[in-house]
């Protein structure tokens, strides 16, 4: 029998064939999500703003983009944080229990947390007050997001369950889009669909959480729930600048016009996050396993991030050329008319899935090798540039200051994040396994 304590086993075991049966079952896997998360939502992008029309679709975007900012609160970046601890713990079935009922717990309080702060919106503030159901119905994204443990899965590599239960909540929500919404005023069916999606997702990933990986639920320490606190505190604040800079230029952009140019805006948006879900896939296949293997086998780590940094330059930068060359025609087939503000938007961010492509082997070198407080330094700072951005461009650009932000932050923050892996020296250290 092998010795299941020796290194040298783990290092055959995650640079050999096994581990790389895995990864491609995750890759697999995921890409088959992926690709369903490109497919509806290029199926129901069209239809849903032929039907609800920009005004109603607008709204729909402000509500899912304020709803987020619950998101990043509930994440707390266990996605990352949490992912890893599995990652490296994952033999140890009562570490695993205890990861897993200290992380949900804490979830499930800052769900509720959130729901509060929400109300408080819904009660005292009219702009949310007029369309406070559109809202309420959005936050069961969240709900959903709380219930169901990504991280567990990704820690463990067992990516199929995510595609599983993905498949099934997006399809099913598909299809009732079609079935349901068949005029303007049918608009609030859209969060409400969604939501239950997510929330179904979740209950069906709980159930095979239990069943299948015999995880137990514990009651644990007050310690325990502050270290997962702690270890996810740099990831938090890194989350939330990421999402903030992802979400501000549609708040902002709704706080200062009107549901119409977000409307618009938000088409041209919609487009550039469904193709940067492949720089999404990459980074959730690749941490688990960058993060186990980085200290043991360097220099194929190296070897690997800059393979797939090659491969996310040429189709990111054919992607740009697509969407510059051909801005009129890609609008006219999703949406069936020529917005011009859609046009523009859409023409202006051609190269955004570029830059934030570019910065995936900076980020998983950084985080594999717990660099996380400057990853979340960077990400902060990223916010921050684009909330003045968005405030001083947005009064006089409108939806342009609005493209102007996301493409100057993007940029910004890729470069910092690579300059900030050498002048660290991360990549020297890494080389001589040590630590700079």
């Amino acid at each position: 029998m092998r010795d299941y304590l020796d290194i040298n086993y783990w290092t055959d075991f995650f640079t050999g064939t096994a581990a790389r049966k895995r990864l491609t079952e995750n890759f697999i896997s995921l890409s088959v999500l992926q690709g369903l998360n490109y497919l509806l939502p290029l199926i129901t992008l069209p239809y849903l703003v032929r039907v609800l029309g920009p005004e109603k679709f607008g709204l729909i975007a402000f509500a899912q983009a304020f709803t987020g900012y619950f998101q990043i609160l509930t994440d707390y970046g266990f996605n990352l944080s949490a992912t890893r601890e599995i990652s490296i713990h994952r033999e140890d079935k009562q570490k695993v229990n205890e990861i897993f009922s200290s992380v949900m717990t804490i979830k499930i309080f800052l769900c509720i947390i959130s729901f509060l702060l929400l109300s408080l919106f819904l009660i005292f503030i009219p702009r949310f007050r007029s369309d406070w159901l559109v809202y309420l119905f959005s936050f069961g994204i969240v709900v959903g997001n709380v219930l169901f443990p990504v991280w567990f899965f990704q820690g463990i590599e067992r990516m199929k369950y995510i595609t599983i239960l993905n498949i099934i909540s997006k399809v099913i929500f598909t299809i009732c889009i079609f079935i349901v919404i068949r005029k303007s005023s049918d608009y609030l069916y859209v969060p409400l669909l969604n939501s239950l999606g997510y929330i179904i997702a979740g209950l069906l990933s709980l159930k095979i959480v239990f069943k299948n990986f015999y995880v137990v639920f514990l009651k644990l320490s007050l310690n325990s729930y502050i270290k997962q606190l702690k270890d996810g505190l740099y990831l938090f604040i890194g989350t939330i600048g990421v999402n903030f800079y992802k979400n501000n230029s549609v708040i902002i952009l709704g706080l200062l016009t009107n549901n119409i140019i977000v409307g618009y805006f938000s088409i041209a948006k919609k487009i550039i996050d469904i193709l940067n879900q492949i720089a999404v896939l990459i980074s959730q296949v690749l941490f688990p396993y960058i993060s186990k293997i980085i200290n043991q086998d360097i220099e194929k780590s190296l070897r690997l991030l800059k393979k797939i940094g090659a491969g996310i330059f040429t189709y990111t930068s054919f992607i740009g050329i697509i969407f510059l060359i051909f801005p009129g025609l890609i609008i006219k087939i999703v949406t069936g008319n020529s917005y011009y503000e859609s046009i523009l938007s859409l023409k202006i961010m051609a190269f955004v899935p570029l830059f934030i492509g570019a910065n995936v082997p900076a980020v998983q070198i950084l985080l594999s090798k717990g660099f996380y407080k400057q990853y979340s330094a960077i990400i902060l700072k990223g916010a921050l540039l684009d909330i003045i951005i968005n405030l001083s461009l947005v009064p006089f650009l409108s939806y342009i200051g609005s493209c102007i932000s996301t493409i100057v932050v993007e940029l910004f923050v890729t470069i910092y994040l690579i300059i900030k892996c050498y002048k660290l020296k991360v990549l020297e250290s890494i080389a001589q396994n040590k630590f700079t």
